[in-house]
């Protein structure tokens, strides 16, 4: 890898979060987690120098890859060459997606995100109301921690919840920082996120569900009651904690997800 973008004058950039996977086995770990058929239609974001670009396409997979940085694009194009199945876009991923009026709802996402965006993309991701039926990405071993928590854990949080609401968590793996070049000062974990069949936060909650779960994580330590009153009247919140049996002292963390949608449909009433 160093010797291919060296020889083509590219310098990688920290600012993307430009780490890019050579690991074999682990690629094709990720791809056998996804689950593929021939024709599934996969996007990719941030394929760089295309190793998991290429096992996506001897899969028989019809692949959208977005690549922010042109120079990695240019040089994606010239090692594969022109073909029917591979739509290569050099665009910005979440404005992309924020963009792109799609149905998603076939799609499989298999991708090494950039650390820079991947907590944002997961997000906007999950918020899509035609979303990608599983998620199977790389992100820091940190992030993965969150993904995967429930309430009560200590990494359970506005992540958490944000993505829960649409995915279920189904597997992990760690992966060793020595599989990436240039080599991230973290380590990386690989997950699985299934679709939710129905979806857990139903559509005419969203909006209260998304202002309670965001102030309910404004000040992580203070008591979510008090943070509440900010939003709403007290004797509302005083009927809405009573009905769902929260304590008044209960702080974000240690409701759940259900606990939440639940508050959200009192406070909706």
């Amino acid at each position: 890898m160093r010797a291919l973008l060296e020889g083509h004058g590219v310098r990688l950039t920290r600012r993307l979060g430009q780490h890019f996977m050579h690991d074999g086995r682990v690629l094709d770990r990720m791809v056998s987690m996804a689950e593929l058929r021939p024709d599934t239609p996969v996007l990719e974001i941030g394929p760089g120098l295309g190793p998991l670009t290429e096992r996506l396409l001897a899969q028989g997979c019809r692949v959208l890859a977005i690549e922010k940085d042109a120079r990695l694009a240019e040089l994606l194009r010239q090692r594969l060459g022109p073909r029917e199945e591979l739509e290569l876009v050099v665009d910005d991923a979440l404005a992309f997606l924020r963009r792109e009026q799609r149905d998603w709802r076939p799609w499989v996402v298999v991708s090494n995100l950039p650390y820079s965006v991947a907590s944002p993309l997961l997000v906007e991701m999950a918020g899509l109301p035609q979303r990608p039926r599983r998620l199977v990405v790389t992100v820091q071993a940190e992030v993965a921690d969150r993904l995967m928590a429930r309430g009560g854990e200590s990494a359970y949080g506005l992540l958490s919840l944000l993505v829960q609401r649409s995915y279920e968590p189904r597997q992990r793996f760690r992966i060793p920082a020595a599989c990436f070049f240039p080599v991230p000062r973290v380590d990386s974990a690989c997950v699985v996120l299934e679709r939710c069949e129905p979806e857990r936060v139903p559509e005419a909650l969203h909006g209260v569900f998304l202002r309670l779960v965001r102030r309910a994580f404004s000040q992580r330590r203070k008591q979510m009651f008090k943070l509440l009153r900010s939003e709403w009247p007290e004797s509302l919140l005083v009927r809405a904690f009573d009905a769902v049996g929260l304590s008044r002292e209960v702080r974000g963390e240690a409701v759940t997800l259900e606990q939440y949608v639940a508050l959200a449909r009192e406070l909706s009433a």
